[in-house]
């Protein structure tokens, strides 16, 4: 995803500059082609910013397990019913 990004910031920069120096930018159509091209080339920088921002981030520890149950807990078990005579 990282190649990825770089590639679309760099083929938005480039097609922004080549409407630009080919004169194409002028006409109402190529300034919103000029603008879509620039805002495709931010909207990779800004997730391209926070990947390296998210890997930049010390590594959490994983969660401590659940709490035993107390020895007591485990081994108690219930009397058993009396039997009927009769």
């Amino acid at each position: 995803m990282f190649l990825f990004s770089v590639f679309m910031i760099l083929a938005g920069g480039a097609s922004a500059a080549y409407l630009v120096a080919t004169g194409q930018a002028g006409t109402v159509d190529g300034l919103f082609l000029v603008l879509t091209a620039l805002l495709t080339a931010v909207v990779f920088a800004m997730y391209l910013v926070h990947m390296i921002g998210r890997a930049k981030e010390p590594a959490k520890k994983p969660a401590a397990p659940p709490a035993k149950a107390t020895v007591e807990a485990k081994t108690a078990k219930p009397a058993p019913a009396p039997a009927a005579q009769g």
